[in-house]
């Protein structure tokens, strides 16, 4: 797929179709003698099409997709109308989800190009570029397709989307690129969250990221195999790894955007590249879906990429702690206990809870570098799940400051977040028995919240942290946002992240 920005007048263009939008009608007054009707964003369309509207047949509702074949309105053969929704109700989120609709409509016809009228969707200039970045990114992020494993997978037609807008400046089309760059990254995490576990190990991860990274400038990515895991006293990472045949791998993605002097924001990945739950093995239906454990991981990886493509001033390190969770003779048995890179014991009660334990290690190992800030991405708990579903991401701080970033972050990229409690409570029911700590909860229910407050006590004191748990929007997503695959990965929370590295810089 291809998809540019064409500063043209609309009118002036040759091409299979047309996409114009469409906006639904107030609430009519006492006094108006007709009622309201819907509105096209091409005014000459709007008139051509008014016999249409008084139908209703078009009624601007969000995501309503009329197509009209064989209309050869000007140089166009089709015209496609998508709604908007009300004028009112229309935000840089609810534009991302039409550009999705107008996606599948234009791939419904089978055509090689066509262009979207971007004029007339918003009329104020301070939208422009918020809402052009988010047309690119719904545009890209409908575009991908996992089906490189099927032996007749259907080849998709190469289709160029152009965007057409009269007039756009600086900003506008520096936030086009920025869209492109987002959305692309999001792809790239999605392929390696949607690849299986026999074709992403913890190895090919790791040499994914590498890859991902050649010929990005101030990127450099180190790899650590299992040999140096061990020497690094990162117990946590190396118990978990132990039931499986795959070597475990520490992913260290470093960008230097920023003076030296400058302190580095810290983002932390779930590398689970397969978890059958260890010797508490989970039960077996569903468990094909537990190739998405390493979600966190992945987007961690593709924020990396984000933030160095678009060369923001900053500083930022990337940590993917990544393995398998498998069972075999050496795998840690329920009562074993391990010691974290930071020297805090923890004894397993429940081997499937082991997303907590390779990340204490990662948080240990950022709480080093001394950053601004730490925030971690994993498919930590079903409790989350329960809680949220699959529209919110959970997350846990007690910074107010950091608190204040992310939800204003979240609002930058549409992102819908939730903030959880995290108390002295929820650390309470993490003390061990045998060892400083447990890897489950003494008390009932709070699961989420709990595995947060796990978390907390790998990282050092005065560190703004934030932890989120995607493990209800991490995938299968689809239901909720048509931008993003029906069943596989959703890249969530890459678009977030780089919002909070930006806030930092």
């Amino acid at each position: 797929m291809a998809f540019n920005l064409l500063n043209k007048d609309i009118d002036t263009l040759t091409c299979p179709a047309l996409v114009v939008f469409s906006k639904a009608a107030g609430t009519s007054s006492a006094k108006d003698k007709k009622p309201a009707l819907a509105k096209v964003t091409h005014s000459e369309l709007n008139k051509t099409l008014v016999a249409t509207l008084e139908e209703k047949t078009i009624t601007g509702r969000h995501q309503e997709s009329i197509i009209f074949r064989e209309m050869n309105f000007k140089g166009f053969r089709h015209v496609i109308v998508i709604g908007l929704g009300k004028e009112a109700d229309i935000t840089h989120e609810t534009i991302r989800q039409s550009m999705a609709t107008a996606y599948e409509a234009v791939k419904s016809l089978n055509i090689k190009e066509a262009a979207i009228h971007f004029d007339g969707i918003t009329t104020a200039k301070r939208d422009q570029a918020s809402f052009l970045q988010a047309s690119v990114e719904g545009l890209i992020m409908t575009s991908y397709v996992f089906n490189e494993l099927m032996s007749a997978k259907k080849e998709d037609k190469e289709i160029t989307i152009h965007v057409v807008a009269k007039s756009t400046d600086k900003a506008a089309k520096d936030a086009f690129n920025e869209g492109v760059i987002l959305a692309s990254t999001v792809n790239f995490s999605r392929r390696l969250g949607d690849m299986p576990g026999n074709l992403m190990t913890p190895t090919i991860l790791a040499n994914s990221a590498a890859e991902g990274a050649k010929g990005v400038a101030n990127l450099k990515v180190t790899i650590w195999d299992k040999a140096r895991i061990k020497k690094e006293k990162m117990g946590g990472l190396l118990g978990v790894s132990m039931g499986s045949d795959q070597e475990p791998r520490f992913i260290i993605m470093e960008y230097k955007g920023a003076a030296a002097s400058k302190k580095p924001v810290c983002f932390v990945g779930k590398g689970l590249t397969f978890d059958c739950g260890g010797i508490s093995i989970k039960p077996s239906a569903g468990m094909e879906e537990m190739k998405y454990d390493m979600c966190g991981g992945a987007n961690v990886i593709g924020t990396l990429l984000a933030i160095a493509k678009l060369k923001l001033k900053i500083n930022a390190v990337g940590l993917v702690a990544s393995t398998e969770n498998l069972v075999n003779g050496s795998a840690t048995k329920p009562g074993d206990v391990h010691t974290a890179r930071n020297g805090k014991t923890f004894e397993i009660n429940n081997t499937d809870a082991e997303g907590r334990l390779i990340l204490a290690d990662a948080l240990s190992y950022a709480t080093e570098l001394e950053p601004q800030m730490i925030v971690d991405a994993a498919t930590l708990t079903g409790a989350m799940v329960v809680a949220l579903g699959n529209t919110h991401t959970g997350y846990f701080t007690r910074n107010a400051g950091l608190k204040t970033k992310i939800e204003k972050a979240a609002g930058e990229s549409g992102e819908w977040v939730w903030n959880m409690p995290l108390t002295d409570f929820h650390v309470k029911d993490m003390k061990g028995t045998y060892a400083d700590l447990s890897n489950m909860s003494s008390s009932k229910g709070a699961g989420a919240a709990t595995a947060a407050a796990f978390l907390e006590q790998f990282v050092g004191e005065g560190i703004p942290w934030a932890h989120f748990d995607i493990a209800g929007t991490g995938w299968a997503v689809g239901n909720r946002l048509p931008y993003c695959p029906k069943k596989g990965a959703s890249g969530v929370m890459i678009r977030t992240f780089v919002e909070i590295a930006k806030l930092h810089a």
